[in-house]
C-alpha cells in the first residue's frame, strides 16, 4: 500500500476544525494519513469517506500510548514511517489573567503544553533517524499550530496564550537542534478561526458574534490547512519556519 502514497502524515486533533481539514487536504494531496481525536465515531467517519488514505486512531492526544500508537499504525497500515507530524491537538480556555476559571487550567495545560511537547519528543527522535539515509532527497515535517495570542498578548485569552507562548519556545527550540539533521519544524499562529474551539473555550455566543462583526469574513480550517500544505509541500532543502495567518480585518492581536 507504501507505493500508493507520496507521504504518510499524521494529524492529531482530525476530527474538526485545522486537524479535519488538514486530513482532508493532505489525502487531496495524496498523502496517507493517520488521524487522531477523542471522538472515536467522527474517526469511524472520515475513514468510510476518505478510504484507505485515511485511518483514526482514537483516543486522547496527550497520552504517551495514544500517540505510539500513531507511529505504528503508519507503518502497519500504510506499510512504511511517518515522514509528516501536525502537532494540532489542544483547547482553548477563555478569560483573562483576572478572571479565567482555573480549574480548568490543568487539562489546558496537559493538552495544548505537556502532550505536545510528549508528541514532539517522539516525532523528533523518528525524524532525525529517518533522514539519516533520506536528506537531501526527500524531506521530513514536524508542524506545530500555535496561535495569534502566542506571540501578541491579549488581555481577554492570556491565561490560553501563555500555553501557546510555552509551545512556541519548544517549536523554535526544536528546529534549532534538529533542522541541521534535516528534519523541518515549522509553526503556523493562527488568528480567529471558527470551528468548534470557542464552545470548547467557553466563549459565548455574543463573543462569537462579535468576532465576526468586527473581523469577519473569519477564517476556516480550510485556510490554515492550504498554509500547512504549502509548507510541507516545499523541496526538502526549503524551511518554511514561521507563518501568521488572520482574517484580513483581524488588526489585533
Amino acid at each position: 500500500m507504501s507505493t500508493q502514497y507520496s507521504r504518510i502524515a499524521i494529524v492529531t486533533g482530525s476530527s474538526s476544525g485545522i486537524g479535519e481539514a488538514t486530513a482532508r487536504k493532505f489525502v487531496e494531496a495524496g498523502y496517507g494519513v493517520v488521524g487522531n481525536a477523542r471522538n472515536a465515531e467522527k474517526l469511524a467517519g472520515l475513514e468510510r469517506e476518505l478510504g484507505t488514505a485515511f485511518v483514526g486512531v482514537p483516543g486522547d492526544a496527550a497520552d504517551g500510548a495514544v500517540q505510539e500508537r500513531l507511529f505504528a499504525t503508519a507503518i502497519s497500515h500504510f506499510g512504511k514511517p511517518a515522514d509528516i507530524v501536525i502537532a494540532n491537538a489542544g483547547r482553548g480556555l477563555g478569560g483573562s489573567v483576572k478572571d479565567a476559571d482555573l480549574s480548568e487550567f490543568d487539562d489546558v495545560v496537559k493538552i495544548n503544553l505537556t502532550g505536545t511537547l510528549a508528541l514532539l519528543q517522539k516525532a523528533a527522535r523518528r525524524l532525525v533517524e529517518l533522514q539519516r539515509g533520506g536528506y537531501p532527497k526527500a524531506a521530513a515535517d514536524i508542524v506545530v499550530i500555535g496561535s495569534v495570542v502566542g506571540r501578541h498578548v491579549s488581555p481577554f485569552s492570556a491565561v490560553y496564550g501563555s500555553t501557546k507562548f510555552a509551545v512556541h519556545a519548544l517549536a523554535e527550540g526544536l528546529r534549532r537542534e534538529i533542522g541541521p539533521q534535516g528534519v523541518r519544524v515549522s509553526l503556523v499562529e493562527p488568528g480567529i478561526v471558527i470551528s468548534g474551539f470557542q464552545a470548547v473555550a467557553n466563549y459565548s455566543d455574543t463573543m462569537v458574534q462579535g468576532f465576526h462583526d468586527k473581523f469577519g469574513p473569519l477564517l476556516a480550517g480550510e485556510d490554515v490547512a492550504n498554509t500547512i500544505h504549502f509548507i510541507v509541500s516545499q523541496p526538502p532543502h526549503v524551511h518554511i519556519g514561521d507563518v501568521l495567518i488572520r482574517p484580513t480585518r483581524q488588526e489585533y492581536p
